[in-house]
């Protein structure tokens, strides 16, 4: 059995499949159509699954080899997001301001073809295997809690996922033991202050300046307070404020992120912004609200997992090489996943052949679709070898 071959045979597949997924994307939670899509293939191959699982979209499709042997769980997201594919393909986007900015759609279409492999071979495979559709990645709280509650991971072993990634090259495999991505939660500051006049700047209290003053002294937290060996981010990504040219804006509203591998960190960036917001307010004779959205742990990968997925992606044909890199200061609810069991998560790079790569969440995001047949080669090989561990 050349499973490699049969991945590299059903590529055209796996493509239109993905081409399929990219034209009609759906937004998180709300993935109707993209589930019934992914549970007609299963129909198909006469997989048994669950659907609706986790009260939502879920799908867990299970797949149990002849003779006995662990139970792993491999894992794709699917939901798309809220922006407007820009690129002159033919598989563009067909919903307006909706797209699949991120890869998703090429997750969904490599864990099938896996799932078409295994199922072909039941009969002279070892272990269980657990193919979990997730919907709604891309939305925190995520879909990853609610189909962990469900029991999605009962009984399982270990974990394996993955995710295209357009700004390392394709034919490469990356990871990291430990930490691999950062936690990530995101904030709202509301300053209000008095409006007035234009022409009469003392008798109001300008939201607008305070926000100067609150953006400067918040980049001094990351570089000024916190210990330089507790990697952290802070950026402010919006600012709401002012209605026209002579009209002091009474109130100001900031929407940012904080991204850190540990709470005691995260813990200290939210105390440093509470500090500096009271101090600036109660000199200006202002008033604040912060709100904090609490979003995705760190993903942190098990380090005798990582290093065998490190290892082992050497042997994979499509696998030009294979890196430990330094941890990403980006979220991903796979972390929810490796919290109960160990596992790893690892990028496949697919950076396009020609043309500029964009980044992940851009109008213009593609990928090389040939990198699908590193990422599932790559999966179905490390799960069927992680057996014999």
């Amino acid at each position: 059995m050349d499973f490699y071959r049969e991945i590299s045979d059903a590529f055209e597949e796996m493509r239109q499949t993905r081409r399929f997924l990219h034209m009609h994307p759906e937004l998180s939670f709300k993935e109707t159509k993209t589930a019934a899509f992914i549970t007609a293939q299963y129909d198909a191959m006469g997989v048994h699954y669950e659907s609706n699982f986790g009260g939502g979209y879920g799908i867990v499709a299970r797949i149990n080899g002849a003779n006995p042997g662990k139970t792993i769980a491999l894992r794709a997201d699917f939901d798309a997001l809220p922006i407007h594919d820009q690129k002159e393909v033919p598989y563009r986007s067909q919903t307006d301001n909706v797209s699949h900015s991120c890869g998703h759609d090429g997750h969904t279409a490599m864990l099938l073809t896996i799932a078409r492999i295994l199922k072909r071979h039941e009969k002279t495979i070892s272990g269980n295997y657990v193919l979990i559709h997730q919907p709604a990645e891309e939305h925190p709280p995520g879909g990853a809690i609610d189909m962990i509650k469900a029991g999605c991971l009962n009984g399982v072993d270990a974990i394996f996922g993955t995710h295209l990634w357009s700004l390392f090259e394709s034919g490469h495999i990356y990871t990291t033991q430990g930490p691999l991505m950062a936690a990530a939660s995101n904030f709202n500051i509301t300053l209000i202050g008095k409006g007035g006049h234009g022409g009469a700047p003392q008798t109001s209290v300008d939201a607008i300046a305070l926000t100067a003053t609150v953006i400067q002294q918040l980049q001094q937290i990351v570089s000024r307070r916190l210990n330089p060996l507790s990697p952290a981010v802070l950026s402010v990504g919006a600012i709401e404020a002012g209605e026209t040219y002579n009209i002091i804006a009474e109130k100001a509203i900031l929407k940012g992120t904080v991204r850190v591998f540990d709470d005691e960190t995260k813990k200290e960036v939210y105390d440093e912004m509470t500090r500096i917001l009271q101090g600036i307010c109660l000199s200006a004779g202002a008033s604040y609200e912060l709100n904090i959205i609490d979003g995705y742990p760190p993903v942190i990968n098990d380090d005798r997992c990582a290093q065998f997925l490190h290892d082992f992606a050497y042997s994979v044909p499509a696998v030009i090489d294979s890196h430990f890199i330094q941890p990403l200061m980006i979220g991903e609810d796979f972390a929810y996943y490796l919290e109960q069991v160990p596992g790893v998560f690892f990028l496949t790079g697919a950076k396009p052949k020609s043309g500029i790569a964009y980044p992940h969440h851009h109008g213009k995001f593609d990928f090389d679709e040939e990198a699908m047949i590193v990422g599932a080669q790559t999966m179905l090989g490390a799960v069927l070898k992680y057996q014999e561990t």
